[in-house]
């Protein structure tokens, strides 16, 4: 089994498809693509799908949060199709941008992400993080997260000269 970092550097060989040269293409990316990076992409497709090329994904995938998909379902938000993707997925494009949604996951690959593109960089924590004793708690947790993405995609990505002002790199 190749570890995360050679996993990484075998996608640079792939040959990445070009994006839609009439939309910014952005990739989200957190750990395993199960959480921040699919609020961040659903609502970004939501509010500006005709201005974006969207994308997520991380160095490795697992199951999309079912307990996230349930929630946003109930508050009207349809993720049920969401599905969590590595780096070595075959809808990968070239990026404009590329937005880390987890610090220490930026902090790790920053140097050996297998796309281009300028970084940003918007900590939103990890599931662990969420301080909840119940399911009801845990609802409320989704729902708060949710929430920040929501209003920082709105905020971040309602024009590019917005977005160029959280570039990092």
């Amino acid at each position: 089994m190749m570890h995360t970092r050679e996993r990484i550097m075998s996608v640079r060989k792939k040959v990445i498809k070009k994006a839609d040269k009439n939309k910014t293409a952005v990739l989200f990316v957190d750990e395993t693509n199960d959480l921040q990076s699919q609020i961040a992409e659903y609502f970004l497709l939501k509010y500006y799908g005709d201005v974006y090329e969207v994308r997520s994904a991380g160095p490795k995938n697992d199951h999309v949060d079912c307990e996230l998909i349930s929630v946003m379902y109930q508050n009207g938000h349809d993720m049920r199709r969401s599905t969590s993707k590595d780096f070595s997925a075959k809808n990968m494009i070239e990026y404009d941008y590329i937005a880390f949604l987890q610090k220490d996951t930026y902090e790790r690959i920053r140097d050996v992400i297998p796309f281009k593109g300028k970084h940003i960089l918007k900590d939103f924590g990890k599931r662990s993080d969420f301080k909840a004793t119940d399911d009801a708690e845990l609802a409320e947790c989704y729902i708060a997260l949710a929430k920040k993405v929501e209003d920082w995609i709105k905020e971040t990505f309602s024009s590019i000269e917005d977005l160029e002002k959280t570039v990092i790199r």
